[in-house]
């Protein structure tokens, strides 16, 4: 593997880069009830404002991320986080509940900015070790994920929930100068166009059978994830009467879960990321399971609260694992074009999100929290399926006629 000789940040600095970035499109979550409220809409409409930002972020991923085999990805990072920081202070102000999707999709959009910081980790360190530098830098991912939701449910306490996304905003634009400070200049490994780059995008999904099979196994596994944080609110409203703090108080316990990304790294270096992903759908499939068993069992609400923290924990240890997995077979199919290679990944990966959070909601307005879990349960299974009838290794898998050669080159 060829390193970026001139890529000097650590990796604990891209991690929590990724963190700052990616904790913007989950900050609505816990306060849909509170959103709701606001703007006078039911349940399951409020449940677009999450679908919203989920289509965002596929937006970004398939317009913006390959913008990272293209430019300078030190500056491109600086004006997404000050734009970021932009989309936040519109929603924070949001007159009606149109105003306030359509924010949420530019959120969604250029918090994208995460897989561009994402694909750097494998450059710092040897073919041996990509396994576990993703491991790391996906733990910031992940904490971010879930710890956006604890920070979003307590801040909104001091105020209201539009407080939430003033002080995201500040956070982000403070995020700029730090990156002009901590990062070198990251100049692409490749001289092509926007236009040749985006284009090389269809190619790589046509002849990487892998990079197909990882989108959809990730899609179906992140959607199973997404049914879950999506409805967690409306259950813990609704039938304990807990607010948005309690709610988001869970991320601080499926943090827990994001310590094993370094280990599953290390996993997937030693036995390879087949092996990982076996072992995260059984995790995944026994953590709704568990959800929905003790529901129908006759406990008190302290017991069915520490059965659901219980779950939380090894839903995240289950999805961190599929993530760690599959990125890293999918870095090792061409170093020269992982940021498009991320982002054929990703987009099919937020799709499987969207459609989890859209179909979440429905089950919860249908059929209640049981039905939320067999949805999650048939994500899964449809996951497990892809996977089971995967071609087997890691390796890069490329069949590129002359002309689909020549595109890649560019």
């Amino acid at each position: 593997m060829r390193k970026t000789t001139n890529t000097s940040a650590p990796l604990a600095f891209l991690g929590l880069a990724c963190a700052v970035g990616v904790s913007t499109i989950y900050y609505n979550q816990p306060l849909l009830l509170e959103m709701a409220k606001t703007f006078g809409t039911h349940h399951g409409q409020i449940g677009m404002v999450a679908v919203a930002t989920q289509v965002g972020y596929a937006i970004g991923l398939l317009l913006l991320v390959p913008l990272g085999d293209v430019l300078e990805r030190r500056a491109l990072m600086m004006r997404l986080y000050g734009a970021v920081a932009v989309a936040l202070l519109l929603v924070a102000v949001a007159q009606n509940f149109l105003w306030l999707v359509a924010g949420s999709v530019l959120i969604g959009t250029l918090a994208s900015v995460t897989h561009i910081v994402l694909p750097i980790a494998p450059d710092l360190v040897d073919n041996a070790e990509r396994g576990r530098a993703i491991g790391t830098v996906m733990t910031g991912l992940l904490l971010g994920i879930l710890l956006a939701r604890t920070f979003a449910g307590w801040v909104s306490h001091l105020h209201d929930w539009r407080l939430v996304f003033v002080v995201a905003a500040m956070l982000n634009a403070s995020f700029v100068p730090l990156l002009w400070r901590k990062m070198p200049r990251l100049p692409p490994q490749q001289r092509l166009s926007y236009g040749q780059a985006l284009r090389s995008l269809a190619t790589l999904f046509r002849t990487q059978p892998l990079l197909r099979e990882a989108g959809v196994v990730g899609g179906m596994m992140f959607a199973a994830f997404s049914c879950f944080w999506t409805t967690l609110v409306l259950l813990l409203g609704s039938r304990y009467g807990l607010g948005p703090g309690v709610a988001g108080s869970f991320g601080v316990v499926g943090a827990a879960g994001a310590l094993v990304a370094p280990l599953a790294g290390r996993l997937a270096d030693k036995h390879g990321s087949r092996w990982v992903l076996t072992m995260s759908g059984g995790i995944l499939t026994a953590s709704f399971l568990m959800m929905g068993g003790e529901e129908l069992l006759p406990l008190s609400m302290t017991m069915h609260m520490v059965g659901l923290v219980i779950s939380v924990v090894v839903l995240d240890v289950g999805l961190q694992m599929t993530q760690v997995a599959n990125q890293t077979r999918i870095f090792g199919l061409d170093p020269s074009a992982r940021s498009r290679l991320n982002t054929v990944y990703m987009v099919n990966y937020f799709v499987g999100g969207a459609l989890g959070s859209g179909l979440g909601t429905l089950a919860w307005a249908h059929w209640g929290w049981n039905g939320v879990c067999v949805a999650a349960l048939l994500f899964i299974g449809l996951g497990g399926l892809r996977h089971a009838t995967g071609k087997r290794g890691d390796g890069p898998q490329m069949h590129l006629s002359n002309a689909e050669e020549r595109v890649l080159e560019f």
